[in-house]
């Protein structure tokens, strides 16, 4: 594979070289039919790769990944509507919104569990704040994109005044995964 992405210096800080390009050579071979074993958009948005001085640019790479989710869910429109239809594709993103609201309907700083006692969280109000906007957009068509979800940032709060990172981000994943759907 030819190296697309630049690297940081050696005293700083980057995505280890070899995990990337290997991540990347396989999802290359997955995309074009090569590889048979399964890759989705959730293995996409959950990969992790090793910090290592020298290594790849984060920025680039994490863009990159987007860029490849973004492809993957397109083919699986394309997939799911090929052979199903559009109303399929539908009922299915329909799905995956109906598993969001749920959580979307709790009220205000109780929608997800909160940080344990002196670990770092998400500041609630930032993050309800951002599920009233997926609210907006499913009941009444306000505009919001998959790269505002992403690129969504929270300030830090510690313990019972934050909600838990790793439950927020899987549920904005999944947010994700149903806008990238429409797009």
């Amino acid at each position: 594979m030819t190296k697309v992405f630049s690297s940081v210096s050696r005293f700083t800080l980057g995505y280890e070289k070899d995990e990337v390009d290997d991540f990347f050579d396989h999802a290359r071979e997955v995309y074009e039919g090569v590889a048979t074993d399964p890759l989705t958009s959730t293995d996409i948005q959950t990969c992790t790769f090793e910090l290592t001085r020298g290594g790849y640019t984060t920025s680039e790479v994490d863009a990159a990944l987007d860029r490849l989710e973004s492809a993957f869910v397109a083919r699986q429109r394309h997939e799911v509507i090929l052979a199903q239809g559009q109303s399929a594709w539908m009922a299915e993103l329909a799905d995956r919104a109906r598993s969001l609201y749920a959580r979307l309907g709790r009220p205000d700083g109780e929608r997800f569990e909160s940080a344990a006692r002196g670990r770092p969280g998400y500041d609630k109000d930032d993050v309800d704040d951002l599920c009233e906007r997926l609210v907006a957009y499913f009941d009444h068509t306000e505009t919001l994109t998959a790269v505002e979800v992403r690129g969504a940032v929270f300030r830090s709060r510690k313990g019972r005044d934050g909600y838990a990172e790793a439950p927020v981000d899987a549920f904005l994943a999944r947010a994700v995964e149903v806008l990238l759907g429409v797009e």
